[in-house]
């Protein structure tokens, strides 16, 4: 191993955008339930579609309506 190593050539890993971060949620049974229909219909991980739907909603900027 080297006592220090030169860097000036290399360049950004191109994966870190898509970094995900494993964490813990309380989620209704009725709405994994339904993302778990979702996964049986599409052939998608459950997990996946939700995913899908949280970023589509952090892209759009939706905020919670409180009527």
């Amino acid at each position: 191993m080297e006592a220090e190593y030169d860097f000036t050539e290399s360049r950004p890993n191109p994966y870190v955008p898509r970094a995900r971060k494993q964490v813990t949620m309380n989620i209704d049974v009725s709405t994994i339930e339904y993302f778990k229909e979702e996964s049986a219909r599409t052939g998608v991980p459950y997990q996946t579609i939700m995913n899908m739907f949280l970023g589509q909603c952090a892209r759009e900027q939706k905020h919670l309506v409180f009527s």
